[in-house]
């Protein structure tokens, strides 16, 4: 990864936050700044105009939904800073508020990802390069509470397999390892899919994130 990918980081748990530097220093990202709460994380961020900015959901002053609200004013205010989210408990409303209309460079992740180092790496580089790394069980809940009719109806069960692969942020390659297909075959869905969802006038990357959002959407009540 190049070091000119710039990171602030928030997160209140001391270990947690060192742990997440020292993966990312690791990777080449150079690390800005860092906050243990929500305003001085936001502070920050707004200050050194980071690339992606990683935060917890939860963090003080009220340990509630502090930092996604930080992260959502971020956006906000530094549109072209990608967010990343980090949370402890799968919560789809914060994975759709973060998404917003505005699918471009975000990610939602359960913090026990940050343990897979090099997907959570990858993970940051999507965001700040403007794609999305949306984790797997929030894709794979939103999928299986799905109700009625809707836009994913049209997909073939392998054409969904695709997307909710493309949903968390896989490239062609990692779609077809997972699913145990060649790239070519993989194009080919995509192509599909993008086709049957009425997505064929945008650039190839954000049709990508525009398919994943539709997914997701998809399985909100």
């Amino acid at each position: 990864m190049s070091e000119s990918v710039r990171v602030v980081i928030g997160e209140d748990d001391v270990l947690l936050r060192a742990g997440v530097v020292r993966v990312l220093v690791d990777a080449g990202y150079e690390v800005v700044a860092q906050a243990g709460d929500a305003e001085d994380f936001l502070r920050k961020a707004l200050a050194h105009r980071p690339d992606v900015a990683v935060v917890d959901v939860r963090m003080p002053p009220g340990l509630g939904d502090d930092g996604l609200r930080a992260a959502l004013e971020l956006r906000r205010q530094r549109p072209e800073t990608g967010i990343l989210v980090l949370s402890q408990f799968y919560e789809e409303d914060y994975a759709l508020d973060l998404i917003g209309e505005r699918p471009e460079g975000v990610g939602y992740l359960l913090k026990e990802r940050v343990g897979d180092v090099e997907a959570f790496a990858d993970a940051v580089g999507r965001v700040a390069a403007g794609g999305s790394a949306l984790d797997p069980e929030v894709v794979g809940r939103m999928l299986g509470r799905r109700r009625g009719t809707g836009p994913l109806d049209a997909l073939s069960p392998r054409e969904r397999e695709v997307l909710g692969a493309v949903a968390e942020g896989k490239s062609n390659k990692g779609i077809a390892e997972a699913l145990y297909i060649s790239e070519a075959a993989v194009e080919k869905h995509v192509t599909h899919i993008f086709g049957k969802l009425g997505l064929n006038q945008s650039a190839y990357e954000h049709r990508r994130v525009l398919a994943a959002v539709t997914y997701l959407r998809a399985g909100h009540p």
